[in-house]
C-alpha cells in the first residue's frame, strides 16, 4: 500500500504511489532518466534499487523490473516489478491491452476537434534521438495511435489542456504526434523548438496507470497530479481528479 515519501540522493524526494511484496508504483520527479543513458547522471531505476536495499536491509543486488518508460523531462505515475513473475505478468497485462496508461499535457494553441484518434507512422533515428512522422510503408517506421480529447483551453495563453491515451507505446510518441497535428507540447524544445523558450518545462504528465495485479489480479490504479505551477496551474487541481476518476471507472468519452 502506498507509504508515504521516498528519498534518494541528488534528486528531490518521490512519493510511494503503490507498494507490496510485488509492485512498487512512484511518482516520478522530471528531468531524471528512467534508466541509465549517456549522460551518466543518476537514473530512476538504479536509484529505486539502492532505496529498497537500504530500506529493506536486502544484501547483494536487489530485482526490480522496468514496466514500462517515461521520458526524461516527464514526470508522474510509474510502476516498477519487484520480482521477475510480478515483471512478466505486467509485460503480458501490456502486450494484451490490459495495461491502461493516460497522460495529461498542455499544447500550444487548439487541436482542430475536442477529441479524435491520432494514426502515423514513426521513424525514430537513433543518431540525434529524434522521431519523425512518416509515410506509412517507410522501412524502419513504425505505427502510432493514440486519442486525445480537450479538456480545457486558455485563449488568453494560447494554451490548450488535453488528456492521451496511448495505444501503442512508440519512443517521443505523444510529442511527436501532436506536433504534427500543429500542436507542440508547451515546454518541448525537441518538437516545438519554434514556440517555445529554452528553459521551460516540458508540460506532460504520466496523470494515470492501471492494471490488474499481476497476483491477486484485483485493480491496481496510480494517480499521480502534476505540480500547482504555471501552465498547470492555468487549470483548477479538480479537473485532474475528474480525470482520474474517470480514468478508474473507464468512462472517458473519447472518439
Amino acid at each position: 500500500m502506498p507509504s508515504g515519501q521516498m528519498h534518494t540522493s541528488g534528486i528531490p524526494s518521490m512519493a510511494i504511489l503503490y507498494e507490496d511484496n510485488h509492485l512498487l508504483g512512484i511518482e516520478k520527479p522530471v528531468n531524471v532518466p528512467t534508466q541509465e543513458d549517456a549522460s551518466g547522471d543518476p537514473d530512476l531505476l538504479s536509484l529505486l534499487k539502492e532505496d529498497i536495499k537500504i530500506r529493506y536491509q536486502k544484501p547483494g543486488n536487489v530485482y526490480l523490473g522496468l514496466v514500462h518508460r517515461l521520458d526524461r523531462p516527464v514526470g508522474g505515475a510509474m510502476i516498477f516489478a519487484k520480482t521477475s513473475k510480478a515483471a512478466s505478468r505486467l509485460s503480458d497485462a501490456v502486450r494484451t491491452r490490459r495495461f491502461e496508461k493516460s497522460y495529461v499535457a498542455i499544447v500550444r494553441g487548439k487541436p482542430p476537434a475536442q477529441r479524435g484518434r491520432l494514426t502515423d507512422t514513426l521513424l525514430k533515428d537513433e543518431r540525434t534521438n529524434t522521431v519523425a512522422v512518416v509515410p506509412k510503408g517507410t522501412p524502419g517506421g513504425k505505427d502510432a495511435v493514440l486519442d486525445y480529447r480537450v479538456l480545457g483551453t486558455s485563449a488568453e495563453e494560447g494554451l490548450s489542456l488535453v488528456q492521451i491515451k496511448l495505444h501503442t507505446g512508440r519512443s517521443h510518441q505523444i510529442r511527436v504526434q501532436l506536433s504534427s497535428l500543429g500542436c507542440p507540447l508547451y515546454g518541448d524544445q525537441k518538437y516545438g523548438a519554434g514556440v517555445n523558450k529554452p528553459g521551460e518545462q516540458i508540460a506532460l504528465w504520466s496523470l494515470y496507470v492501471g492494471f490488474p495485479h499481476p497476483v491477486s489480479k484485483e485493480p491496481v490504479d496510480l494517480v499521480s497530479f502534476p505540480p500547482r505551477a504555471y501552465p498547470w496551474n492555468l487549470w483548477d487541481e479538480g479537473i485532474y481528479a475528474r480525470v482520474a476518476e474517470d480514468c478508474k471507472s473507464g468512462t472517458e468519452e473519447w472518439l
